[in-house]
């Protein structure tokens, strides 16, 4: 020890700072989440949660990685290949779960709440114009297109039907991506389309469709897409998958407080604008402030009676396979937790 101490004050310095570091205890690692997302304006929480740090302060490292659609992350979640992802609560999921595949919704992601619309019924410009619609019922013998069979849009239809008095066999039925449904309005090959946000008001703004109804008035609060965790996530690494729903939580409370009368004009716009502009193919940021929001509950509480609404449509049409019911792809306990430790936090009550 006596030759440590002639090192002199440099050296002295430089040892007691090694030994104290010595004697702590080491860091934990960031615990490693993947994510499935489309990267899309619905996603706005994924990206507040990473930009302001409430995944880091969770001592999460996140992986947001793309999908094309939310059916193609289905494999990858029962796989343990994908931790989370947000998806819409499809025929499809519930097939999964009715197999045995390790996949639950856990929060919710989106719906079309009164003034929040999600989806909107586009008609051709021409059609209107000349007269061949002008109201619901004129949508009998046209061909409309949504997602997929089995999808959200199924639902939305559903409610379509019983506002018109049309039966399903009233229309012709294609299914096609929300892009090729904007294609296909501009070259004529469809008279209908039920596309989301964004693509929706881009073919209004282009002229070659108009706005006949959006979803909130034709189906208010249809859950479209919900939160999921792999079986892996919420089975294996529960503390993690706490932390990720707390880090979400607390976006979706910033995004909300933001969102004034369904578009994005709070005190953060200008951050959150930026940030579905980086993020999205949407980079036009003042058209971006004409879109409107879809809403997203801030405790995590999906719109069950929705989903099982959708559920027993989707079972009419012989799509749901097996032995399977909406409680038994629910987990809410998650997001119930994280309500609850961001309250004790607002207390004081949690560091």
């Amino acid at each position: 020890m006596a030759k440590l101490f002639s090192l002199g004050f440099p050296g002295r310095a430089l040892f007691a700072a090694w030994l104290f570091c010595a004697l702590l205890p080491a860091a934990r690692a960031a615990d490693a989440v993947s994510v499935g997302t489309t990267f899309s304006m619905t996603d706005l929480p994924f990206f507040i949660a990473e930009a302001r740090g409430y995944f880091r302060a969770e001592n999460l490292d996140v992986a947001f990685v793309p999908f094309d659609s939310a059916a193609r992350m289905i494999a990858p979640l029962a796989s343990g290949g994908l931790d989370a992802a947000a998806g819409g609560p499809s025929a499809g999921l519930y097939n999964a779960i009715a197999r045995k595949i390790g996949i639950r919704i856990v929060a919710d992601k989106s719906r079309a709440a009164p003034g929040r619309h999600s989806q909107i019924l586009l008609v051709r410009k021409d059609l209107i114009a000349g007269g061949r619609v002008k109201t619901l019922a004129d949508l009998k013998g046209l061909k409309i297109a949504s997602a997929a069979p089995g999808s959200s849009a199924m639902g939305t239809l559903n409610r379509l039907y019983k506002l018109t008095g049309l039966r399903e066999t009233d229309i012709e039925r294609v299914y096609l991506g929300f892009p090729q449904q904007i294609a296909a309005l501009q070259n004529g090959a469809i008279d209908a389309a039920l596309p989301t946000e964004p693509f929706a008001s881009e073919a209004v703004r282009q002229g070659f469709a108009a706005p006949f109804m959006t979803d909130d008035r034709i189906y208010p609060d249809h859950q479209m897409s919900v939160m999921l965790y792999s079986d892996a996530f919420r089975l294996g690494r529960p503390d993690a998958a706490l932390r990720f729903m707390r880090a979400m939580l607390r976006a979706v409370r910033a995004q909300n407080a933001s969102i004034i009368d369904g578009k994005i004009t709070g005190a953060d716009a200008e951050e959150f604008l930026e940030l579905i502009a980086q993020n999205t193919t949407i980079k036009d940021k003042a058209f971006l402030r004409t879109l409107t929001m879809s809403y997203a509950d801030g405790d995590g509480r999906p719109n069950v009676a929705s989903l099982k609404e959708d559920f027993e449509v989707f079972r009419a049409a012989g799509l749901i396979e097996g032995d399977v019911s909406v409680d038994d792809a629910l987990d809410p306990a998650f997001a119930a937790a994280a309500v609850r430790d961001l309250r004790e936090e607002a207390a004081g009550g949690r560091r």
